[in-house]
């Protein structure tokens, strides 16, 4: 199967597209806010991609609870999982940080 798919059998994702299936696929498991994609990697399996989440809105939106979740998509765009890797509020600097 080596050709240009015209028949839409097999189409592997751009990382443009797997962000915002994994960004899709989040609001969808979760019921929360995806901000965006922070990162997005090819793997052997698909892509991994981590989508920023507003978890819980506050006031002032600086308190905002944040996370950040990696979904692995296949070379399709099919869910294969996803996990929660941090939680933070927005207003934390975060980079390096102990939690």
């Amino acid at each position: 199967m080596s050709g240009s798919g015209d028949s839409g059998d097999h189409v592997d994702l751009t990382a443009p597209e797997a962000a915002s299936e994994a960004a899709r696929q989040i609001a969808e498991l979760t019921g929360r806010t995806p901000i965006g994609a922070v990162s997005v990697a090819p793997t052997d399996e698909g892509w991994s991609v981590e989508v920023e989440v507003l978890e819980d809105r506050r006031i002032p939106s600086s308190s905002d609870v944040m996370a950040i979740y990696v979904v692995v998509l296949d070379l399709d765009g099919m869910l294969l999982s996803y996990r929660r890797i941090r939680q933070y509020t927005r207003g934390q600097s975060g980079k390096g940080a102990e939690q």
